[in-house]
This record gives C-alpha cells, structure tokens and sequence, in this order.
C-alpha cells in the first residue's frame, strides 16, 4: 500500500481504503491541540487584515524580540522559520555534503532534509524492548563521526523524553568533536512544566541548535510558524541562507499575542494531564502496550496479538477512527500505530471502538 508520509490527510486515507468520502471520521493522526486556535486568534487576524498588502519586516524583527524574552536569550539568536518545517531544513544546511546521525523513529523531514543537502545518514534506534531508551554508548561513538545529531525530544512518534543528563553527554561529546546537536522541541510546549526546555544550555554550549513549533500547541499549521534557537553565530549564518520573506505578515503579527497567552497553555497542560490518564488507564486495561509518553499523543498496539497491527488500523478507521500508521518510521515499519490524545468525547468514542475490537478476538 502507499502509506502517506504524514498524518492528517483522511481524504487520501479514504481513497487507500475505498471508503466513501462523506464517511465521517475522528482525525487521530495529527498531533494537534483540539483545544485551539485560541478564541481570541479570529478576531485578531481579522484586525490584521491589512498587513497583507504590506511587505513584513525581513528580519521580523518584533517577534524575535519577544521570542528572545520568552526563551531566555537574545534576539540575535532567534530565527523565525516558515514552521519547524524550514528550521530542520536550515539546520541540515550546516552539514552540507557532510554526514549526521537520525535518532530513529523519527520525523521523516530530518532525513529528507539531509537528503536535500546531500548529507550522509546513519541511524541509532531507540530500544524498542527497552521503552525505547536511547542507545548513549552507540551514539556516543557514532556521534564523534558525524558533523551533526538529529533527535526529538519528546519524540516523535513515541512521545518519549530522552533525559536531560544523556543530551548533555552528547553535547560535551559534540564539542571536542566538532558535532552540532539538533534538538527538535516541536512538541515540548505539551511536556510537564517540571520537564524545562533545553534552550538554557545554550549559554554553555554552541553545538546545540534548539527548533520549535507554534503550531501545535495553537492548532494553527496554516500560519506555519516555527523558529530555531542557537549561538548568535549559527543563526546568523543560517539566516544569510534563508529564503526572503519566508513568514508571511499574518504569522509575524500573531506570535507576540500567543506567546502571551499563558492561560491557554495552562487549560491546555490540565487538559492533557486529565485525558491521557485515562486513555493510558484504559487502554492497558483492555490488554494494550502503550509507550511512556509525556505529551498529546503515543504509540500503541493489541499486546495480545502484536502481529495484528495493520488489521486493527484497519477495523479503527472503517469505524471512523483515523490513526496514524508506522510503515515510514524507521524501526517501526508498521508494528505499532500512534494516536493523539483528543477532546473527552473523541478520546470516549476512540476507546469504545477499541473494546469493540477487544471483543471480536
């Protein structure tokens, strides 16, 4: 079957699986806040109308100020990008014609974008059988012969958090071996507020580009806006290689007001925290295996029938639940499926379906 690169797309899926296109369905295989866009955001773009007949600022030079305050550091070493998209691009940049080291399963635009750069790529798998911990003695090794590191933190698709003493071994790895360590936080707005970024060891370490996404916390992947945090060497340098104008004026003028808004991010973590409880709970409950995640989405599949994963795909979407497949993550290949964490209803009528498959087998 040709399984799509990304999640998010149940028209496509509907045609693989010759289902009728007015068949309604819960999207489960994006990751994004079903809580959002925040009520405010329609009203504030429609007030910003006007700016689309104006050119934005080439450096957007406003929000990389707030940026700056937000995170901690300066202005000069913020990088705004068209979503996380075009900041994985720009990091791959850095090691043109070079070679750097994937942390598998993970995002396939990493590898694209080395693959863009004529970059060299060899992977280092998460242990699957041990809750997909990160290899550090391999890495370590492997690591000293790359120009850079590639990983997710949390991890996309297991939603896993590599601890915090590992990446610092990488990054002391990475500066007596010339090693930059690209760290994707597209997803850390979702962790725990004891689980901080990694941005604050910047100061100590410019090996460490940091790239992070207002998308999915905001729900707003049409705005594409993202943004990367390194030395004010690093983002200089990238932005020498940037395409112009590559936010539009929209975007720019929204990212001071979400940065702002700090009350969404708090009813969004509570949220969070109460669904994934109990969809986890529930879930080993029925004789599922689910991964340690810490943010709104994780990967699962029937413990007591492992080798069923793409029927149970399958038997999920024709009852109208989209999920996410697996076949493209490498070290996966399909014998898991990931799912998001929804609103208390979807994530209910998600469930239900799964216990109907419970009792079918």
């Amino acid at each position: 079957m040709n399984w799509p690169s990304h999640g998010g797309q149940p028209q496509t899926m509907k045609k693989l699986f010759n289902l009728e296109e007015e068949k309604e369905v819960l999207d489960f295989s994006a990751n994004l806040n079903p809580l959002g866009p925040p009520g405010w955001l329609k009203n504030k773009l429609h007030h910003m109308y006007e700016k689309i007949t104006y050119y934005p600022d080439p450096f957007y030079s406003r929000s990389a100020r707030y940026l700056a305050d937000y995170e901690g550091v300066a202005a000069e070493q913020i990088l705004l990008t068209n979503g996380g998209a075009e900041a994985i691009f720009l990091a791959a940049k850095l090691c043109e014609k070079g070679k750097a080291i994937i942390v598998q399963p993970a995002f396939s635009e990493y590898e694209r974008a080395c693959r863009h750069y004529h970059v060299k790529t060899e992977y280092v798998f998460l242990k699957e059988q041990n809750g997909f911990q990160l290899p550090m003695e391999e890495l370590l090794k492997k690591a000293g012969q790359a120009n850079a590191v590639f990983l997710c933190r949390p991890n996309n698709p297991t939603g896993t958090v590599i601890q915090e003493e590992s990446i610092i071994n990488l990054l002391e790895k990475g500066l007596s071996t010339g090693t930059m360590i690209v760290v994707d936080e597209a997803f850390a707005d979702f962790l725990p507020a004891e689980v901080p970024s990694l941005v604050r060891h910047l100061a100590h370490y410019p090996n460490l580009i940091v790239l992070r996404s207002l998308t999915k916390m905001y729900t707003i992947p049409g705005l594409r806006i993202g943004y990367m945090i390194g030395s004010k060497e690093v983002a200089g340098k990238l932005q020498e290689e940037q395409m112009p104008w590559s936010i539009n004026a929209l975007a720019d003028a929204v990212v001071p007001d979400l940065l702002a808004d700090t009350v969404f991010l708090g009813k969004t973590r509570k949220w969070l925290e109460q669904e994934s409880e109990k969809v986890f709970t529930s879930l080993k409950e029925m004789g599922f295996s689910v991964t340690d995640s810490k943010v709104n989405f994780y990967l699962f599949q029937d413990a007591k029938a492992p080798d069923s994963t793409e029927e149970l795909f399958g038997f999920l979407f024709k009852n109208g639940i989209l999920t996410r497949h697996t076949h493209n993550f490498p070290g996966l290949e399909g014998r898991y499926i990931r799912a998001a964490i929804r609103s208390e209803q979807e994530n209910n009528e998600f469930l239900k379906v799964l216990r109907n498959w419970r009792e079918k087998r």
